[in-house]
């Protein structure tokens, strides 16, 4: 069985969190989301954390983030997306500020990664549970291609109390297998219980327990060789958008669509974590506190 890699999407800069949130301390000795995703992967069998960095904080994420501070339990590299790496033929249109999206910051690995990876966000708390269901998936595919995987988790379960969110809703076939991903915005629980989404202005509920993508995917590195070709015509249809990124599921939903790749769908009846308010914060706190005190997790991740 082979080990695979973790490729931790750290690039942005959470704007609406206000701060480099990747860095934020949430653990009782100012651990961050980041060291409970690696400690999780490292229980979970992966050899190997990617981060995905910018040049503009590389010194301070790499006193912070580095093989030492892991115990030199796990491999650790770091890679950069940068808007202008892009492929050959592409060049930066005038006025570009923004990323070029999460699947573009999955593209900079290609070149450290040769094994089954899973893919995260640097700041969601994903829960061990997920990183063993993946890694487990993961460590059977050496030398598959066009074999793909995702943890979903539960709508109900990654919900803010302090704003609405936006998530990818899953089909999924009778195989367990992707059909399609729907991003839909605007999502929050209503006074009277019920969960809502608000695209275009009409209001319509969703079931408690519709699988949802949180960017939890899991790949083999043939993925990288169809990114970046999807990424040329993409570029040309879009480029000139402002805003436009090319993310994860746009490739996934891809590849699905054509026929090319099959995508299985692994459930996660774990709470799901993330701040993308500072509002959420205290309650990923506690909730980080109580599973200390469960025994899930020692007061001191890397003592």
């Amino acid at each position: 069985m082979v080990k695979p890699t973790l490729l931790v999407l750290a690039a942005g800069m959470g704007s609406r969190y206000g701060s480099l949130k990747q860095m934020d301390g949430v653990g009782p000795n100012n651990e961050a989301i980041i060291d409970y995703s690696i400690y999780d992967a490292i229980r979970a069998g992966f050899g190997k954390v990617v981060f995905v960095i910018r040049h503009s904080f590389e010194k301070e994420f790499r006193e912070v983030f580095n093989a030492e501070r892991f115990g030199h339990r796990i491999e650790v590299e770091f890679v950069f997306q940068e808007l202008e790496y892009l492929p050959e033929g592409c060049s930066v249109p005038e006025g570009r500020q923004k990323p070029w999206g999460t699947n573009h910051a999955l593209m900079m690995a290609a070149n450290v990664i040769r094994e089954p990876f899973a893919v995260i966000n640097a700041d969601d708390f994903y829960g061990a549970e997920a990183y063993k269901t993946i890694g487990d998936y993961l460590s059977q595919l050496d030398g598959v291609k066009n074999k793909y995987c995702m943890v979903a988790y539960d709508l109900n379960k990654t919900l803010s109390e302090n704003g609405t969110v936006s998530r990818g809703i899953c089909g999924v076939d009778e195989n367990g297998d992707l059909t399609a991903m729907v991003e839909r915005t605007q999502i929050e629980r209503m006074p009277d219980g019920r969960v809502l989404y608000h695209d275009g202005g009409a209001d319509e509920e969703l079931e408690e327990t519709v699988p949802v993508s949180m960017n939890l995917f899991g790949f083999t590195p043939d993925y990288f060789g169809y990114s970046t070709e999807y990424f040329k015509e993409w570029f040309r249809e879009n480029s000139t958008t402002p805003k436009a990124e090319f993310f994860l599921p746009l490739m996934v939903n891809k590849l699905i669509k054509e026929g090319t790749a099959s995508l299985r769908v692994l459930r996660s009846s774990a709470q799901w974590f993330g701040v993308t308010y500072k509002e959420d914060k205290p309650a990923l706190v506690a909730s980080i506190e109580k599973m200390i005190e469960e025994g899930k997790y020692p007061r001191n991740l890397w003592k």
